[in-house]
């Protein structure tokens, strides 16, 4: 008898594990990076190797809830830091069902003034629920577990101010990793972009999350010089009505040999960062960096 309990409880020992794996309980101990397919908007999922969850922006509407969830194991509600890289709805208002379905730790953000009734509910959530909030400039760098946080701008504290152009207030910062380097940009343009390489920071990275959706406004030749990726990724929509990306910036990162991908065409791009090298599986084909 006692021989037979131990083989069930053994069996039991295996299955569990193994389900466990199959529904994300282990962590493969990779850096995974989710530009996750919501339409002409930006989300992004990054899932740490040490299992940390940090969710940069929210798409346009409650689409990011559907993504996620093919990307994040069955019991996973956490996210332990959410980035607004800036206000505008295309960005922000997904994030508002993600306040409803996820816990969330800490949110990034940089306090600029912006009147909608959608950012004031943003701001509303995050008051109601106690959540830890950083305000976003190029002089303060944040950790969790195995990464940085290198914030590249806004180059000063941009609580309380009013942009004439919102998307040149965008967060843009480098996940720096054992294993890689990737550029977020959010929606900055080229304004910003020439003053934030002004600034003289380190912009290099492996990997470029292509600003304002490729649109000819962002990406500009010189900031591709600065960062010098070997791979791009553009969040953008089918068909949009703004016709992004613009032909101009596939023109320029086809010149640096920068591979591209996008969301329109390759649905979402999944970006693994192992051993010092990225590995690219999309949505609808997969293929090598």
């Amino acid at each position: 008898m006692k021989k037979l309990l131990g083989i069930f409880f053994a069996a039991a020992v295996v299955l569990f594990f193994l389900l466990w794996k199959i529904l994300g309980g282990i962590t493969d101990h990779a850096l995974h990076v989710y530009v996750l397919n919501i339409g002409q908007g930006d989300s992004i999922l990054v899932r740490l190797d040490t299992g940390e969850n940090i969710l940069i922006d929210g798409g346009p509407d409650g689409t990011v809830l559907r993504e996620l969830a093919k990307v994040l194991p069955l019991y996973e509600r956490k996210i332990d830091v959410m980035i607004l890289t800036h206000p505008h709805a295309d960005h922000m208002n997904g994030l508002l069902e993600v306040f409803q379905h996820y816990q969330v730790s800490n949110v990034i953000i940089t306090g600029v003034f912006y009147k909608s009734s959608a950012y004031e509910e943003f701001m509303d959530q995050i008051a109601r629920k106690k959540i830890s909030i950083f305000f976003a400039h190029s002089d303060t760098d944040y950790r969790l577990g195995t990464v940085a946080l290198d914030m590249v701008y806004p180059l000063k504290l941009a609580q309380g101010d009013r942009y004439e152009n919102l998307n040149n207030s965008s967060i843009s910062f480098r996940l720096l990793s054992r294993d890689g380097t990737i550029y977020f940009s959010g929606d900055l343009e080229k304004e910003g972009e020439e003053e934030l390489l002004r600034s003289g920071q380190n912009l290099h990275a492996g990997v470029l999350k292509a600003g304002h959706h490729g649109s000819r406004t962002s990406s500009s030749e010189a900031l591709l010089e600065a960062i010098r990726p070997q791979i791009a990724v553009i969040s953008c929509g089918i068909n949009n009505t703004f016709k992004h990306p613009h032909p101009e910036t596939l023109q320029h990162f086809a010149e640096r040999g920068i591979e591209f991908f996008r969301t329109d065409m390759d649905g979402r791009v999944d970006i693994t960062a192992e051993a010092g090298q990225f590995f690219i599986e999309t949505e609808n084909q997969k293929r090598p960096p």
